[in-house]
């Protein structure tokens, strides 16, 4: 009996690490370029010790300001990988998912211009662990990616509906 219920963990544990990475799939070309930044920047943080990856959204919106401009935000979870640091472009299937150790919530906020990120305005990157997470954090993250560099006129990115693909 406890050898079945053994099994039946790993296998749902390899699952739901699979899911996420193919959530990672599921996202539009507009969002993964943002991802793909943010994993980057924490992936070259020298405090941590293993490899980071996508592992699911939480919001995400976009505005479409035309012109070929879009302003993108996306709050989603990093999660550890049995991979060490300093892996780059780690296959998500070598580099399964720890369960020991916390998500790190990113929020990122940035403007594209015809499918690339703009340099200007620059790219807001905010990841923080999540048991480190603040309502303060998450309100001045916010308050930042609305301000006027990410906004169009008087809609604001977390005013938008969003386009959830």
């Amino acid at each position: 009996m406890a050898m079945s219920a053994c099994a039946v963990f790993f296998v749902a544990a390899f699952f739901l690490g699979s899911e996420a990475q193919s959530d990672f799939g599921k996202l539009p070309e507009s969002f993964k370029k943002g991802v793909e930044l943010a994993v980057e920047q924490v992936n070259s943080h020298s405090g941590l010790q293993h490899h980071f990856l996508f592992f699911k959204s939480i919001e995400k919106s976009s505005i479409e300001a035309g012109f070929e401009v879009t302003y993108i935000y996306h709050n989603f979870y990093l999660k550890a990988t049995k991979c060490s640091r300093g892996i780059t472009k780690a296959d998500p299937k070598k580099c399964a998912f720890r369960n020991d150790r916390p998500l790190i919530d990113c929020g990122i906020c940035y403007k594209l211009y015809a499918g690339e990120i703009e340099k200007e305005p620059k790219p807001y990157i905010h990841c923080v662990h999540k048991p480190a997470m603040t309502e303060e954090m998450k309100k001045t993250r916010l308050e930042h990616c609305n301000d006027g560099a990410y906004g169009n006129g008087a809609s604001t990115l977390l005013a938008s509906t969003g386009t959830q693909k």
